[in-house]
């Protein structure tokens, strides 16, 4: 049985306010007995995070890493820094890292090599520009992005990565894919990892990550093939953020 995964990604947003509320909100929330739940905040707010969130179901997690341990690598942030700042989580080559600061699959496995080197969870962002699905590549595309990763990492290695299909064309755009197109993909990508591993593919944790929000998040979570949400805009609302929580269970 897969544990539900919904990851709260808030890009350059928030406030050391907004964490504390956060943190005293989800201090005695009605919640899914079975369900991880990750904050994911700017970097100069994990400090207050960790604080925060001690107490609560909330983990922590960092939006990128430098694959590097330290070094003269001005506004760098390293692996092990994240971990001895509570950092659970962390997301790998998510499509604006991909796009605006030109991250590509050699990066992005060095990253998610990084992460698991320091015991942090990796969630491995893929996905399709919308030029990409209309032209039918979708799951080449995604399942080129997912093999540059994960058939080179060793089998114990794999185990430990979380996958967050993204298409691009539904981020931060207001548009969907509906729930049988995300399944579609969903179901695609645990089909390839079964290729190489059976029991893996059946345990690889799966999150959607366009849009999620209070209102389509029931429906997409009820696939069978997703896992979870990589939640965006609506992380920073906590009522919206509550909703999409509880209708993981």
């Amino acid at each position: 049985m897969r544990t539900p995964l919904i990851a709260g990604n808030w890009k350059m947003n928030g406030s050391a306010e907004l964490i504390h509320a956060f943190g005293e909100r989800f201090r005695d929330a009605t919640l899914p007995a079975a369900l991880d739940i990750a904050v994911i905040p700017p970097f100069p707010y994990l400090h207050a995070a960790y604080q925060a969130f001690q107490g609560t179901p909330l983990t922590l997690g960092a939006q990128t890493l430098n694959p590097l341990n330290s070094g003269a690598h001005t506004g760098e942030v390293s692996g092990r820094m994240l971990k001895e700042f509570g950092v659970t989580y962390v997301l790998i080559g998510h499509s604006e890292r991909r796009q605006l600061y030109q991250e590509t699959d050699d990066h992005v496995y060095a990253r998610t090599l990084a992460a698991l080197n320091v015991g942090i969870v990796p969630i491995l962002c893929v996905g399709e520009t919308l030029e990409e699905r209309d032209g039918g590549s979708t799951m080449d595309v995604v399942l080129r992005q997912v093999g540059h990763v994960m058939a080179r990492l060793e089998p114990e290695q794999r185990e430990q990565v979380v996958i967050a299909y993204e298409p691009v064309w539904a981020i931060g755009t207001g548009r969907t894919a509906t729930p049988e197109q995300a399944q579609d993909v969903m179901s695609g990508i645990r089909a390839y990892q079964g290729e190489f591993d059976a029991q893996l593919a059946q345990q690889l944790r799966l999150l959607y990550g366009g849009s999620m929000n209070a209102k389509n998040a029931a429906e997409l979570l009820a696939q069978p093939d997703i896992d979870g949400g990589l939640v965006g805009g609506a992380s920073l609302k906590i009522d919206d953020f509550h909703a999409i929580c509880q209708s993981a269970g």
